[in-house]
């Protein structure tokens, strides 16, 4: 045990991040020169030989490839490009029901993708020139967008309730299931926001959205059929014990694939798109979670976890006081950090603090994702924004985006104040599978 060690290769971890290195080599690096000097060459030679099959060879974390996998054959293979459409037909009386639609189209999404950048960029290349056209407001509907985008890491299956279950150690499945309700009050929030701004400015939403009533109906439903069945047959299996979060992806992907065969669009662009983008991405998400798991290592070796478990219990914080404190840290590391670096950063040290607090992880897992998707949205480095900038092209500026989401992220603030006071929001669909 070396606590001045730790403590120093805590500290030199957020110079190297404030230098830009990439997050995973900085804690690579970090680790092995940590583990060198304390306990010699062998033993660092050997975590760095050892963890990243370790890491990558756990069968829950297969579940990551398999759903990144069946999202983007879904998207490629048109299975989701009805859903704007669909949600459009079903809204189409009610004010802002365009912007309306945008938000349940992205929840739709996200039951098939599980990635927030994913869901914005492709609903927002839909969405936004369809309502800019219909009179809305070009931040309004560009920060909607990249809010809404939000929704596909929280509503299952998420990649990044995946990550966190593996290392918390903890069931997927009961993370999935609070994330439904986490998600679907998120999708809420939004409406009622929406709801609001059509109601209050007419400047920012017309009263009535314009080519809404030229939809044809068994067009629409003959679009959708493919991700609605997709959909049931994950979720059904999923929530009725059917099958693990693991074969839960596979049979997700081995779904979309039969169903954009039978759609007629399945061939060799489909599969070779979608299979070089889900390697892409695995290789980005293991790599981070390599050097997380042997920080992780580098941290329990040196003392500094348990001392800094021993220093929040020393200041004996109460729950709303550990809690506010966990916000405000997540909310400032989202300012200037991707989700997974954030998440894996910081689980190797709050780990035993919650343990000593008797916080439930189930829980927390589902707290923190909403957290980190906040992240996603705020300035200056929130990436859906940036997504969102790109995808709007002439319709919207940096600036402008960053405005729309305003309104998005106080109702944001409200969700995380009512999973805070009410931890039952995220709890009660996990407790039924006790």
């Amino acid at each position: 045990m070396n606590l001045t060690l730790g403590l120093a290769g805590l500290a030199f971890l957020f110079v190297l991040l404030a230098l830009q290195v990439p997050i995973a080599i900085a804690m690579m690096a970090i680790a092995f020169v940590g583990v060198w000097a304390m306990l010699g060459l062998a033993p660092a030679i050997g975590v760095l030989a050892n963890t990243p099959y370790e890491f990558i060879a756990s069968w829950t974390l297969s579940a990551v490839p398999m759903f990144l996998l069946m999202g983007f054959i879904a998207y490629h293979g048109g299975l989701t490009s009805g859903l704007f459409d669909a949600a459009k037909l079903g809204l189409r009386k009610v004010p802002g029901g365009l912007g309306i639609a945008a938000i349940v189209a992205c929840s739709g999404f996200a039951s098939v993708c599980g990635s927030s950048l994913a869901t914005a960029a492709s609903l927002g290349r839909i969405a936004i020139p369809e309502m800019v056209r219909a009179g809305y407001k070009p931040s309004f509907a560009t920060g909607a967008l990249a809010a809404g985008g939000t929704i596909g890491a929280l509503i299952p299956p998420s990649i990044l309730m995946i990550i966190y279950g593996v290392f918390a150690e903890t069931s997927v499945t009961s993370v999935f299931m609070g994330g439904v309700s986490v998600g679907l009050l998120t999708a809420a929030s939004y409406i009622v926001v929406i709801m609001l701004v059509a109601w209050l400015r007419k400047d920012i939403i017309p009263a009535r959205a314009v080519g809404i009533d030229d939809l044809d109906g068994r067009k629409v439903m003959l679009a959708v059929w493919p991700i609605l069945v997709l959909i049931a047959l994950v979720f059904g299996g999923l929530f009725s014990g059917l099958f693990t979060a693991t074969e839960a992806g596979a049979v997700g992907a081995a779904g979309a694939i039969g169903l954009v065969a039978i759609t007629g669009r399945l061939n060799w662009h489909v599969l070779r798109q979608s299979i070089l983008e889900t390697l892409g991405t695995c290789a980005s998400l293991f790599i981070i979670g390599v050097g997380a798991v042997m920080f992780t290592r580098f941290l329990g070796l040196s003392g500094v976890a348990g001392l800094i478990s021993g220093a929040v219990q020393g200041f004996e914080l109460n729950y709303f006081e550990l809690m506010f404190v966990i916000v405000v840290i997540y909310l400032i590391l989202g300012m200037f950090m991707e989700p997974f670096g954030a998440m894996l950063v910081t689980l190797p040290v709050l780990m035993p603090v919650l343990d000593a607090q008797n916080i439930n992880m189930v829980w927390f897992g589902v707290f923190l994702v909403k957290l980190l998707e906040i992240g996603m949205i705020t300035p200056p480095l929130g990436m859906n924004v940036f997504v969102i900038r790109n995808v709007a092209g002439e319709y919207a500026s940096l600036t402008d985006v960053f405005k729309g989401v305003t309104l998005f992220l106080l109702a944001d603030l409200v969700v995380v104040t009512a999973i805070v006071t009410f931890p039952d929001i995220v709890l009660f669909l996990p407790n039924m599978l006790r």
